[in-house]
């Protein structure tokens, strides 16, 4: 067996070669460092059509005025609110106040390290994330740390917060959770009309007159005056250059518009409003996903515990819908059941929460009502891939509801149910009858007589057809529809009613039985 050719390497040559890979490696560092340095000075400009927002940055610029001691301010709110542009804004208003200025992307535990060890590397003080925060802890002077798209739920801040009384810090979250850490903090919503009527026509390059002003606040009212929508909007407008079209179009395809991303824009956003929301909406677990998807076949806004909480008590009876039927909403409500049979507000705490979180459902404390974003709540029905079922699982729990509310306390359940009970209405739910029945007790009780006669009516004939005239549900269905006309002054029409139910009262039930008088 042969040997290959034999190599010889002469000392000189080694050393040659040795020193070349020193420089290389030096100079992969040394790029390395630039890049590290560069990426954790780097704060993005805002946007060039930034817009409004005066107060918050008014509030921002008092806060951090004063010297000496550590400053954390968190901007929360939905997704596409404008909560970075904001802090960009304020960063560019207020650089001279700070020493150093830091942007992290905190989006993932790996891109918060990736972000602290960068501060290191730029400061020639080691080179992992925990000598960054020690040279932000070490080094006494207001620098400013910029916490960005903090929003995974299950990432503990505080873990990557310098320890120490100085320095500076903002945080934009879609957690409600960061104000915790807040010294002061500000809810970022809708902007204010004048401001979103001026983002929208400088993102769509349009002349500011009275008329396009007019066309724009048409246009920013049914966006709902979000940030993110108005200059997706303004986007597509530039394009198409036809102002005055966008809302029939919008009418037609809300879903399509929202979700397409601008080939030209005017900030490093990536995400368009509707993709912004799927991937929150994709880290929820099933019972928060399913709540939030619930909800949008209620109102938007005035949700409440107890619409769930009293439909789980629903009680079985002869006439109305068998728990076969009725499958779909219990299989949901079972959730938020105890094996009892119990209401548990912890499991349906757990998935509020988890749905609040991500902003995607907020919730007034004092009135202890939840209400979506209206946007968030036309895009979150657009997620169910079985909208009829969906349906009909929210109308039965809204009847299952009203059903074992007190009827001491129907005028108060009016108030709250009635917005839902109307679109449930409008988007004509199938339900059993005697929900929709429950539905009419809803707009009686509110004074809604005419609402409350169409159910009625409609209700009456299934029953004729199913039960028969003579049937004691069909003839109490009479009796409601009766008191109905005669608070709508059709006289004649409740007179002739009640001379129907009367006779057949008397024929079913025999002379001597009570004639039935009352509502629900």
């Amino acid at each position: 067996m042969g040997e290959g050719p034999i190599v010889h390497i002469t000392t000189s040559q080694l050393i040659a070669h040795n020193l070349q890979a020193t420089v290389v490696t030096e100079q992969a560092l040394r790029l390395q460092n630039i890049r590290a340095s560069q990426t954790a000075s780097h704060c993005p400009p805002p946007s060039r059509i930034f817009c409004g927002r005066q107060d918050i940055l008014e509030k921002m610029q008092h806060f951090f005025s004063d010297s000496g001691i550590q400053h954390i301010y968190v901007l929360r709110g939905l997704g596409g609110a404008g909560k970075t542009q904001i802090a960009l804004k304020f960063i560019k208003e207020s650089s001279s106040h700070f020493s150093d200025i830091f942007f992290i992307d905190t989006s993932t535990i790996a891109t918060i390290e990736t972000g602290l060890k960068n501060i290191a590397i730029l400061k020639h003080f080691g080179d992992s994330p925990e000598d960054g925060l020690l040279w932000l802890a070490s080094k006494v002077e207001e620098w400013l740390l910029f916490f960005d798209n903090t929003d995974d739920p299950s990432i503990n801040l505080n873990d990557f917060l310098p320890q120490c009384n100085h320095g500076n810090i903002i945080i934009t979250s879609r957690n409600p959770g960061m104000r915790v850490y807040a010294g002061s903090h500000s809810i970022v919503s809708d902007m204010e009309e004048e401001d979103a009527v001026a983002l929208l026509l400088k993102s769509a390059l349009q002349k500011v007159t009275v008329r396009t002003e007019q066309i724009a606040a048409e246009i920013v009212k049914s966006l709902h005056h979000l940030p993110l929508a108005i200059v997706q909007a303004g986007a597509f407008i530039s394009k198409s250059r036809n102002l005055d079209g966008y809302l029939a179009l919008y009418a037609k395809s809300q879903a399509r518009l929202l979700s397409e991303k601008p080939t030209q824009s005017h900030d490093h956003y990536a995400w368009t409003v509707y993709t912004t929301w799927q991937m929150s909406f994709d880290r929820l677990t099933p019972p928060a996903a399913m709540f939030l998807q619930h909800c949008s076949f209620l109102h938007y806004n005035g949700i409440s515990e107890e619409i769930f909480s009293y439909a789980s008590k629903y009680q079985f009876h002869s006439k109305h819908p068998s728990a076969e039927e009725l499958q779909r909403p219990l299989e949901f409500l079972s959730h938020f059941v105890e094996p009892t049979g119990e209401w548990d507000s912890l499991q349906f705490l757990d998935a509020t929460n988890e749905v609040q979180s991500y902003s995607l459902i907020s919730f007034d404390a004092e009135k202890k009502l939840f209400f979506i974003h209206p946007l968030v709540h036309s895009w979150s029905r657009g997620t169910i891939q079985d909208p009829k079922g969906y349906m009909f699982t929210m109308g039965s729990i809204l009847g299952m509801a009203i059903s074992e509310r007190p009827r001491w306390d129907m005028q108060l359940t009016s108030l709250l149910l009635y917005p839902h009970v109307e679109l449930a209405v409008q988007m004509n739910t199938k339900v059993a009858s005697v929900f929709k029945l429950q539905y009419a007790i809803i707009f009686w009780e509110g004074g809604r007589y005419k609402q409350a006669v169409k159910l009625e009516e409609e209700v009456l004939e299934e029953q004729k057809q199913v039960l028969g005239g003579s049937h004691r549900d069909t003839l109490l269905t009479m009796v409601n529809l009766a008191n109905s006309y005669s608070h709508l002054g059709e006289y004649q029409k409740a007179k002739e009613l009640k001379v129907i139910v009367l006779e057949k009262w008397k024929q079913v039930l025999g002379e001597t039985s009570r004639h039935p008088a009352y509502h629900g």
